[in-house]
C-alpha cells in the first residue's frame, strides 16, 4: 500500500471516528431532551444514508487530479466545448484511440447522484463531488468529432470550456499473433474477450487454479480442502473451455495449475515449492491433463517459480506471439496479477522468441473499486491515476452490442462469478437504486457484469 493511500486511510478512519462520536452524542442529546423514539429512527435513517451515498471505497479525494502522461510523440490539440459541441482547433490527426483531458466540476446535485458526461451516444460517469482533471474516452467517435457534430453535456457536473484531445495510433493488434496471460480463470474474459474473440491466432495461458475462498462449495458437505480442490478443478476447466465461446479452440488454451495467492512467495524463493493454502495440494499436474502440450513442470509437478518461468518460456517459443496481453503492474494491485507480469517479463528475457508489444490491462484498482464507473454498456473513461504512471500510449478497441452480450454470457459461465448475491449487497443495491439512481445489468449479479461488459476494452501499450 502506498504512503499516500495509508495517509488517506488514516484520515478516513479518524474522520469516521470523530463523526461517529459526534453522532452518538447528538443522538443521546436528542433522546434525553426531545423524544427517545427518535433515536432508533435516526439510526435507521443514518444507515440508509450511508448505504446510499457513502459506501463507495475511494482512496483518494474527488478533488484530486488524475495524473497521466503519454509518449512525447503523441498527437494532441486544444479543443473547445462550445454550445455543448466539441470544436477542434485543427484537423484531426490519424489514430483510433482518442482521449479528452478535461476539467470537471460537480454541481451540488452531483454530490448525491453520480455525475456523468454524455458524449454523443455514450455516457461516462465519475465520482460524486468530482472536481479536477479527468480523461474521457472518445474512441469510436472520430467521425462525429471530425465533422464538428460530437456533443458533450455534463449531467450533475459542468466541464471546462477547453480541454486537450490526445490521439493515439496503433495497429489492429487482433490481426497479429496474441497471447493472453490470465493470472486466474476469468481474467482473460474480463479484460480481453472482445480482443481475443476477433483474433485469428491467439493463445490463452492461465497461471493459477484460483482455488481459494471456496466456502460456497462447503455447502455440498465438503471440508475446506475438498471444497478448495473442487473449486480449483472447476475454474481450471473454465479457463480451458470458456474461450471456445469466443472462438478459441481448446488446443490454444493452457492451464498451468499453480496456486492462488502463492505467486509472490514463489518469486521471493524461486526454487521452493509453494502448495495451495487451502486444498492441501502441491502438484500442479492435477489440473494439466487437458493441456494440448507437455510443459517443463510436468516432469515433477513442483509449484516453484523456476518451473513457472520454464513453462512460460516454453509457451512463448511454442506459440511465438507478437503481442502479449497481461496485467498492468502499476495499476492492478492484485498480488498474483503483479507477479504474473513479473514472471512473463522474466520468461521473455530467457526465451529465444521475442514478442514486440505488451498490452496491459487492469481488472482491479488500488483506489476505486467501482471503476469503470457507471452502467454496463457505457464507455470506459480512464481510471484514477493519482500517482503518475509510466508514459504509455493507449489502445481502446470498441465492442459491438452483440459482442458485449457474448462477453456477458462468457462471464455467466465462470463458476467464480455465479455465486448467490448476499442479502446485504442486495439491500444496498435496492437503496442505491431508489435514492442514488444507480442501475445494474440483468445479465448477472456479480459486479464484474457491470464493470467489464462495456463499449470499450482498454489496454496500455508498451513496446518490448
Amino acid at each position: 500500500m502506498s504512503a499516500r493511500k495509508q495517509q488517506l486511510l488514516k484520515a478516513h478512519r479518524r474522520n469516521k471516528r470523530l463523526f461517529l462520536i459526534g453522532f452518538v452524542l447528538a443522538l443521546l442529546l436528542i433522546g434525553f431532551l426531545i423524544k427517545w423514539w427518535l433515536v432508533p429512527l435516526l439510526l435507521v435513517l443514518a444507515w440508509i444514508a450511508h448505504e446510499a451515498w457513502f459506501a463507495d471505497h475511494l482512496f483518494y479525494r474527488p478533488s484530486d487530479n488524475y495524473q497521466y502522461d503519454f509518449p512525447e510523440q503523441t498527437a494532441r490539440q486544444t479543443v473547445g466545448v462550445d454550445g455543448g459541441v466539441v470544436r477542434l482547433s485543427e484537423p484531426l490527426a490519424p489514430g483510433e484511440t482518442l482521449v479528452l483531458e478535461l476539467e470537471l466540476k460537480s454541481t451540488w446535485l452531483g454530490r448525491w447522484l453520480d455525475p456523468y458526461v454524455q458524449v454523443g451516444d455514450d455516457r461516462q460517469e465519475f465520482e460524486r463531488g468530482v472536481r479536477g482533471r479527468r480523461f474521457l474516452n472518445l474512441s469510436g467517435q472520430e467521425a462525429a468529432l471530425a465533422q464538428g457534430s460530437l456533443t458533450l453535456r455534463g449531467h450533475h457536473c459542468v466541464s471546462a470550456a477547453t480541454g486537450v484531445l490526445w490521439v493515439m495510433a496503433n495497429p489492429d493488434f487482433s490481426q497479429q499473433r496474441v497471447m493472453v496471460i490470465a493470472p486466474h480463470a476469468d481474467d482473460a474474459e474480463l479484460a480481453a474477450f472482445g480482443l481475443y474473440s476477433r483474433c485469428d491466432d491467439v493463445s490463452i495461458v492461465t497461471l493459477t487454479q484460483g482455488e481459494i475462498e471456496a466456502e460456497e462449495y462447503q455447502r455440498l458437505g465438503l471440508d475446506q480442502a475438498a471444497a478448495a480442490s473442487l473449486k480449483g478443478r472447476l475454474r481450471s476447466w473454465d479457463s480451458l473451455v470458456i474461450p471456445l465461446w469466443g472462438g478459441v479452440p481448446a488446443e490454444r488454451c493452457v492451464q498451468l495449475g499453480y496456486y492462488c495467492l502463492q505467486l509472490p512467495a514463489m518469486a521471493a524463493a524461486p526454487t521452493t515449492a509453494f502448495g495451495s493454502r487451502e486444498s492441501q495440494e502441491s502438484d500442479v499436474r492435477s489440473v494439466r491433463r487437458h493441456n494440448p502440450m507437455r510443459l517443463p513442470a510436468d516432469a515433477d509437478g513442483q509449484p516453484t517459480w523456476e518451473n513457472l518461468l520454464a513453462d512460460l518460456t516454453a509457451l512463448l517459443e511454442h506459440y511465438r506471439p507478437e503481442v502479449l496481453v497481461t496485467p498492468h503492474p502499476q495499476l492492478d494491485p492484485h498480488s498474483d496479477h503483479v507477479a504474473s507480469t513479473q514472471a512473463l517479463l522474466e520468461a521473455v528475457s530467457r526465451s529465444q522468441w521475442k514478442p514486440t508489444t505488451l498490452l496491459m490491462y487492469a481488472n482491479h484498482l488500488h483506489d476505486n473499486d467501482r471503476w469503470p464507473m457507471g452502467a454496463a454498456g457505457c464507455g470506459i473513461a480512464l481510471p484514477p491515476a493519482i500517482e503518475p504512471l509510466p508514459a504509455d500510449r493507449l489502445w481502446s478497441p470498441q465492442l459491438s452490442a452483440p459482442v458485449q452480450l457474448d462477453k456477458a454470457m462468457a462471464l455467466a459461465m465462470e463458476h467464480d462469478l455465479q455465486g448467490a448475491e448476499v442479502f446485504k449487497r442486495k439491500l444496498r443495491r435496492w437503496i442505491q437504486q431508489g435514492l442514488a439512481g444507480r442501475r445494474w445489468p440483468v445479465t448477472g449479479k456479480n459486479e464484474f457484469f457491470r464493470k467489464a461488459v462495456r463499449r470499450h476494452e482498454l489496454f496500455w501499450v508498451r513496446d518490448l
